[in-house]
């Protein structure tokens, strides 16, 4: 027995500790037995499942707050025997994440409430799938264990594939699930065969093994070169599917046709949000295996793959949504187009001891907070329109100034935020993520500048489009009849973009202050095997 105890990695452990650092995770599993309970007790009404659901966010953003106080000192590996990092990650970049997910839920549970809760027949079973989408989300962000990354991803991604085509009577919806469905299963594959390829060359499922073995053997010639930079690959593409990043942003477009508005809002910032920020996390984790300056041109290839995949998804999404009539798919390419901009940050790769190190993540972080609030008016805005008129396409549009200045004005902020014009909160993202690009001492740096002022023009014209529909354009239909509710919600989203402008700086402020606490992963110590192993394949 005592020789069981000295050997045992598990010893030592603070379990409580560890229980509350991922309390706002349990919390959400509590909450979505909460709800398959909830029809024995009160039956399957929507109001009832709906206050259940409430009260499971606000218990979840009251634990993230408290999570992120308690890491702000420094931050918690949990799951993880003998100090291998990154099973389980609590730290200031994993709190902060659930903190604007919470909100960014509770905005779409309000969407919901103002127009489906009337009608929805089947509650419990629509928040289950998004509360578990949501877990799936906080644990992207939440760790660096290869494995447990693929789980993340599934997690997330199996209850959007059900979401999308939740209305089973709506042909549209079915179709653009099936399609989500069987992109993402091929994505997922990939990405699994990768990972078994890293794990075969490197011996360990911690990311920062992994990008140890990059920077100390390099993409150099030979049979182990060429397995790591397919792994690399395959590994990226299953990040690059959530991140809708062309080559993989096929589902995007229907999917966000074919759902519900507030389904399709919900998977244009979370989905892309948590992506992004997992995708950050790995990169940064690359520039700390970093040991000198001068081995950053081993990393250089990772960072120009993700740089042009970021320049091509801009590009791409903005010459899409040119011929869109559909609101909702415009501003499904849209998405495409700024997930491409977002990705730029996570380009940003700098050696760990400089002071732009956390630069990148930081510029990433300020957009997805503005980010969230462009989207979720204007998506909003177009759910209004939608429940009123019938109908998403840009017609429905015409003479909104007129028929409803309520919705038409906070549209126009929204849109021009998105676009990147002052004096919106969008002007502010873009700009912090051209400053960070501006700051590498690469020619990369200076290609997605010019790349992302380029898209920012391009774009101007499709959201301009619907200003002119709505300003110029005269049908003599009758006035919007939209829900209090609603219009209060799309108008508190464009004050915020209007406030985020005037009070960038504390923004900014806060969002450094993540990236710095972040959880700096390091290299456990393999087996004598694997180390073998890696050792032989690097020679």
């Amino acid at each position: 027995m005592s020789f069981l105890a000295q050997t045992d990695p598990w010893a030592g452990i603070d379990v409580g500790e560890q229980l509350f650092a991922f309390s706002p995770m349990i919390a959400l599993i509590c909450t979505m037995l909460a709800v398959v309970t909830c029809p024995l007790l009160f039956g399957r009404g929507p109001r009832p499942i709906a206050i259940v659901v409430a009260v499971g966010v606000i218990v979840t953003f009251y634990l993230a707050m408290r999570v992120a106080g308690v890491v702000s000192t420094g931050a918690i590996s949990g799951l993880s025997p003998g100090g291998a990092g990154g099973m389980l990650i609590a730290d200031p970049l994993s709190a902060g994440f659930q903190i604007i997910l919470m909100v960014f839920l509770a905005g779409i549970f309000w969407l919901w409430w103002m127009g489906s809760a009337a009608t929805e027949r089947n509650a419990p079973e629509f928040f289950i799938l998004l509360l578990g989408s949501a877990l799936g989300m906080a644990l992207m962000v939440s760790t660096l264990n290869l494995l447990l990354i693929v789980v993340a991803i599934e997690t997330a991604s199996l209850p959007s594939y059900a979401i999308v085509g939740f209305d089973k009577r709506d042909k549209a919806g079915a179709e653009a699930a099936l399609k989500y469905m069987v992109f993402g299963s091929v994505s997922a594959a990939v990405m699994l065969y990768g990972i078994s390829l890293l794990y075969g060359l490197v011996g360990s499922l911690n990311v920062a093994d992994l990008a140890q073995y990059v920077a100390t053997m390099g993409f150099h010639t030979g049979e182990s070169s060429v397995l790591l930079s397919v792994g690399l690959l395959a590994f990226f593409a299953g990040i690059a599917f959530k991140v809708s990043a062309v080559p993989f942003h096929f589902w995007c477009p229907d999917a966000f046709e074919g759902a519900k508005v507030e389904v399709t809002t919900w998977l244009s910032v979370a989905s892309k949000a948590a992506g992004l920020i997992l995708l950050a996390r790995v990169a940064l984790t690359f520039c700390a295996a970093v040991e000198a300056p001068l081995n950053m041109q081993f990393l250089e290839p990772v960072a120009w793959v993700i740089g042009i995949v970021a320049a091509v998804t801009c590009t791409i999404g903005n010459f899409s949504a040119y011929k869109q009539e559909s609101v909702k798919r415009l501003l499904a390419y849209s998405s495409i187009a700024h997930a491409g901009y977002m990705m730029m940050a996570a380009a940003v790769f700098v050696y760990a001891g400089s002071p732009g190190y956390t630069a990148g993540l930081t510029a990433l972080l300020v957009y997805i907070i503005i980010y969230m609030f462009m989207n979720l008016g204007a998506f909003g805005i177009t759910a209004l329109v939608v429940w009123d008129g019938g109908s998403d396409k840009l017609d429905a549009f015409n003479g909104l100034m007129r028929r409803a200045p309520w919705l038409a004005i906070p549209m126009i902020i929204c849109l021009m935020s998105l676009v990147g014009l002052p004096p919106f909160a969008g002007f502010i993202g873009k700009w912090w993520i051209l400053v960070a690009l501006g700051g590498l001492d690469s020619t990369l740096g200076w290609f997605l500048v010019i790349a992302a002022v380029a898209n920012t023009l391009i774009s101007l014209y499709f959201y301009l489009r619907i200003v002119v529909r709505m300003v110029f354009a005269e049908d003599q239909r009758a006035a919007v009849r939209a829900p209090v509710g609603g219009i209060a919600l799309v108008n508190l989203c464009a004050l915020a973009l209007l406030l985020l402008f005037v009070f960038a700086q504390p923004l900014k402020t806060s969002a450094e202050q993540l990236s710095r606490g972040m959880y700096q992963a390091v290299a456990s110590n393999t087996s004598d095997s694997s180390s073998a192993r890696v050792a032989d394949s690097g020679s």
